[in-house]
């Protein structure tokens, strides 16, 4: 009799298992995004003359971000808040650079068509989401960080080819985990995030790292193999993040710890498919 109890709480748990939904591949709230990012966005680039006329859906969705779909964010948990945040904050820099596209600069310092041309982009303009008011920079510095993956910060798109690969979909907390372990992990295979150069000794990484040196540090450094304690935190804190995804080769030539690191230039182009990226 226990035997058939047993059996038959066994078959019923399998049933429920099997009956439950696969968690959604998108949130309904980004699935407007997830759409405009999968139509205009290849290999990092953005289509942003096609995206221009098509804005009415990206001014859409950038409204629903501080709209009644958003009333209970306090409520969510954090890997929704995160994804909500990473979204915005690419949608927010989408929407920078086609109001203003094609854009025109004379500031010396960056390239033609920069998004860095654009005045106050990333310190000045705001931005309104789940009840805030915000530049770009402080969603990165005032919200984002305290998450404490840091992770976070090569997951944002700048509008520039040294930025994170933009994706060509939107992020979702129930898969948040592994979008970010996947950015992390195309960290060893651009250059415009990691170059290690075994010839001239040097491993030179992105000021992206440096820009967000604390939460880095704070994530990472205490996980870098023994053998580069003697490395200043955020050398430390960068080797231990990208060190699951090198080549044997790579780790190898890393661990003999006879390399120098340094930073090399942000790539400011605008990462824009209808010119192409020039390396």
């Amino acid at each position: 009799m226990r035997f058939a109890v047993t059996c038959a709480a066994v078959l019923a748990l399998t049933v429920s298992t099997f009956a439950q939904p696969a968690p959604p591949s998108v949130d309904p709230l980004h699935k407007p995004l997830d759409e405009l990012l999968d139509l205009y966005v290849r290999d990092g680039l953005v289509y942003y003359n096609a995206l221009k006329s098509d804005r009415a859906k990206l001014d859409r969705y950038i409204r629903s971000l501080d709209g009644t779909a958003v009333s209970d964010y306090a409520s969510w948990a954090p890997e929704k808040q995160l994804a909500f945040w990473i979204n915005a904050y690419n949608a927010f820099v989408l929407r920078t650079v086609i109001d203003n596209y094609p854009i025109r600069g004379a500031a010396g310092q960056y390239p033609r068509g920069s998004v860095r041309q654009i005045s106050g982009a990333f310190e000045r303009q705001t931005f309104r989401a789940a009840g805030r008011s915000l530049t770009l920079d402080a969603i990165e510095k005032d919200v984002m960080a305290p998450f404490g993956d840091p992770r976070v910060f090569l997951a944002l798109g700048r509008g520039a080819l040294g930025g994170g690969r933009l994706r060509s979909e939107a992020f979702n907390g129930a898969r948040l985990d592994q979008q970010l372990t996947d950015v992390a992990a195309e960290a060893v295979d651009r250059k415009e995030l990691l170059k290690i150069d075994q010839t001239s000794g040097t491993v030179s990484i992105s000021p992206v790292f440096s820009w967000r040196e604390a939460p880095f540090i704070a994530a990472y450094a205490d996980k870098a193999a023994p053998v580069f304690a003697s490395r200043s935190p955020l050398e430390r804190a960068v080797l231990a993040l990208v060190a699951p995804y090198l080549l044997t080769s790579e780790r190898e030539y890393l661990e003999k710890n006879a390399f120098k690191v340094q930073f090399h230039d942000f790539d400011w182009r605008l990462n824009d498919l209808t010119g192409g990226r020039k390396d």
